[in-house]
């Protein structure tokens, strides 16, 4: 089969369409033939090797929607032809994928194999930051970073689905306030022209808010503490900066504020069967027309280096993916 593999670190020059072996599954896996592979940040992290420790050469990618090929002697959920979004432990980038059945989510009718492929990763995470780990309640003021990215997007409009207060985006650029805008965020911050605690404080009224989702880590960890209300939660799940931020305790106790970490990779690995609930939950927001996942920009698997540059330029909008096939 046909699958994109990094050979060294660093560039994505380094990644080649090469043909491989098509992969094996055990007696609690199925095989699937790829429809559509998304493309993550995290997948550019691995390539420069911050995240993981896949030995080289390696396929990258953590998701991507097909069709059943052939299913494990113990697998009971599937069974060939069912279409399903896959996150597979050994890379998306290929024509066909071995995936546990527990990693393994049927796709209704209704949803199109791209959509489904694109939005596994964006949608599982933004779904659980904000109902399990935020806990966020209905009227509450949330701030998202990165918020035209694919995650942002798809975060906005869920907390918009579960009835949030203001939902405030900041973004890198001023030309991608209209991507966050368009995913419904009520105000949009320029990092890059504008101080984010000064406006933040401005539209709430004083009062700051409630819920800050922050991928992005350094000094924005920093200005997300100066808006957070009594009570708030900072939710880290990343540090696309490059950075961490140093949190002391004097800014957490007194103001009862929370910090809390999250890893959608973590939770695949130690608590798979968590995500059944959580997909259920986004399938439908999916089919009710309340969760819509913007495609920014669509490259064929062979062109993977492309999308990845497209990427890490910082330009992209919404979701990357990649199309492996049209059957």
């Amino acid at each position: 089969m046909k699958a994109v593999v990094v050979e060294a670190l660093g560039s994505a020059e380094h990644m080649k369409c090469i043909d491989i072996p098509k992969p094996t599954i055990s007696a609690k896996q199925v095989l699937i033939r790829v429809h559509t592979a998304s493309v993550n940040f995290a997948d550019i992290k691995s390539r420069y090797g911050k995240k993981g420790a896949a030995k080289l050469p390696f396929v990258p990618g953590l998701e991507a929607s097909g069709i059943v090929e052939e299913v494990g002697a113990d697998v009971t959920a599937f069974r060939k032809g069912d279409r399903v979004l896959a996150f597979p432990h050994n890379g998306s980038y290929a024509e066909y994928i071995a995936a546990d059945e527990l990693l393994t989510f049927a796709v209704p009718e209704s949803i199109g194999l791209e959509l489904a492929g694109a939005c596994g990763i964006v949608s599982f995470l933004s779904c659980k930051l904000l109902t399990e780990v935020a806990r966020m309640q209905p009227g509450e003021n949330i701030m998202v970073h990165a918020a035209a990215g694919g995650v942002g997007t798809t975060a906005i409009q869920i907390a918009k689905a579960m009835g949030a207060g203001l939902v405030i985006g900041t973004v890198g650029h001023e030309n991608k306030i209209p991507a966050a805008q368009k995913a419904g965020a009520d105000h949009v911050i320029s990092a890059e022209h504008q101080k984010i605690a000064e406006q933040v404080l401005d539209v709430t009224g004083g009062r700051g808010v409630n819920i800050v989702l922050d991928s992005v880590g350094g000094e924005l960890t920093r200005e997300s503490l100066n808006v957070l209300a009594k009570y708030g939660r900072l939710i880290i799940f990343g540090n696309s900066s490059g950075e961490y931020s140093q949190i002391g305790t004097g800014d957490l106790h007194a103001s009862c504020r929370s910090v809390l970490g999250y890893s959608l990779g973590t939770t695949r690995k130690e608590r798979p069967e968590s995500l059944r609930e959580t997909a259920a939950t986004v399938f439908g927001l999916l089919e009710s027309g309340k969760l819509n996942i913007h495609i920014g920009r669509t490259f064929p698997l062979h062109d993977a280096a492309l999308a990845h540059d497209w990427v890490e330029s910082r330009q992209s909008t919404g979701k990357v993916i990649l199309s492996v096939s049209t059957n």
